[in-house]
């Protein structure tokens, strides 16, 4: 690989990850993956005298950590974005051009989350340069946009004592997002002839009887207390199949439902509740019977405003800014959620843009520029060698 630029303009650097294929192959068969993206950023942080680690649990998929080490003593901080993005089979133009117009850098993953990961890679770098009594671990990892596996690995081998993670957030401090969990409904019955119908069990008028149930669920989520920031819990129907033909009583329905949780609630109890509600919606249908499955559960996410590494973000932010910091609340998934289950305090925030998972996809650069300022105060205080 030729020698990469020096440049640490996190604009510059942005341009040049849009334009490095690295969309997700588990949502898009036959994807670039991270891969090439992932050695780009591995050689980035080698020349600038990081210690890094490439993770490659599944192969074709690698996490890149930069290490660098602080004198001892200090409070280590874990800096996290996602090298994967979504699909471009609908993008309008090229998603890979990184042009920049004015002033915006435009291409697939801009704003979600080259973005974020170039303001680390400079923030970083910048940091790093200081003498800091903590470790700073850049973790650039894999699969964010849909099983996460990149932070898993990381957090089987690397820990901190405290994280950001980078995702687009409009210069705002993410401080809640909600939790998800997906479930199977298996309703199983006995097929029989449609010209009688007394002699099968119905698994599709079962399901009738569970969409229901969860329709009720629903309106006791929307009646409780509102998150401050969040607002409700939910419940939905995603996928529903069932049923041989027009003439026969089904025999098997299946519902995919999905839960979205938040704080103070668990994947655990969000099954429960779901186990016991379709119990009772079948309880005066004794031939009735179901399996729930649990797919894929992620907690929800919450920091609290006394943690250091709020206390650091929330100060940097607003000397960057000149002005009070604002939070917000995400009614999406982030790997935070990961980061937080693993004992580790964390925060999210990010550049200002638009056109997440959509047809064209933008980032401010100045934003860009800002968010490298504000990282770079953040892990000089609290790295820095007064912290203890």
């Amino acid at each position: 690989m030729a020698r990469l630029p020096l440049e640490n303009d996190p604009v510059t650097i942005l341009q040049q990850l849009v334009r490095i294929d690295s969309v997700n192959p588990d949502l898009v068969p036959g994807a670039a993956g991270e891969a090439e993206l992932a050695a780009w950023c591995r050689d980035w942080l080698l020349e600038r005298g990081f210690d890094v680690t490439v993770l490659e649990q599944t192969p074709g998929r690698p996490s890149v950590v930069g290490v660098k080490r602080g004198t001892g003593n200090g409070r280590s901080l874990m800096l996290n974005a996602h090298l994967d993005t979504v699909g471009v089979a609908t993008y309008e133009g090229d998603p890979f051009s990184g042009d920049l117009r004015d002033g915006r850098v435009h291409g697939r993953g801009a704003i979600d989350t080259k973005g974020g990961l170039a303001a680390i890679l400079v923030a970083a770098a910048r940091a790093g340069t200081d003498e800091l009594a903590g470790d700073v671990i850049v973790t650039l990892v894999a699969d964010e946009e849909f099983g996460s596996i990149g932070t898993e690995e990381v957090l089987r081998s690397f820990r901190a004592d405290a994280a950001l993670v980078i995702e687009p957030s409009g210069l705002e401090l993410t401080t809640a997002h909600r939790g998800f969990a997906w479930f199977e409904l298996e309703l199983t019955g006995l097929a029989a002839h449609g010209s009688q119908p007394e002699l099968g069990v119905d698994a599709i008028w079962h399901a009738g009887l569970a969409l229901h149930a969860l329709d009720g669920l629903r309106q006791r989520l929307n009646a409780a207390p509102a998150h401050p920031s969040l607002g409700h819990s939910a419940v939905r129907v995603s996928q529903i199949s069932g049923g041989d033909d027009a003439a026969t009583v089904a025999a098997r329905c299946m519902l995919t439902v999905e839960r979205r949780m938040l704080p103070g609630e668990s994947p655990e109890s969000v099954e429960t509740e779901l186990r016991e509600l379709f119990t009772a919606a079948l309880q005066a249908e004794p031939q009735g019977q179901f399996t729930l499955t649990r797919l894929v559960a992620r907690a929800a996410f919450e920091a609290e405003p006394h943690w250091p590494i709020v206390r650091a973000l929330s100060g940097s932010t607003e000397r960057v800014l000149g002005r009070p910091v604002k939070t917000r609340g995400e009614p999406f998934w982030t790997d935070a959620g990961l980061i937080l289950q693993a004992g580790i305090p964390c925060i999210v925030f990010g550049a200002d843009g638009e056109g997440l998972h959509a047809d064209t996809e933008w980032v401010d650069a100045e934003s860009v520029r800002i968010v490298a300022d504000i990282l770079e105060g953040a892990i000089a205080e609290f790295c820095g060698p007064t912290a203890g």
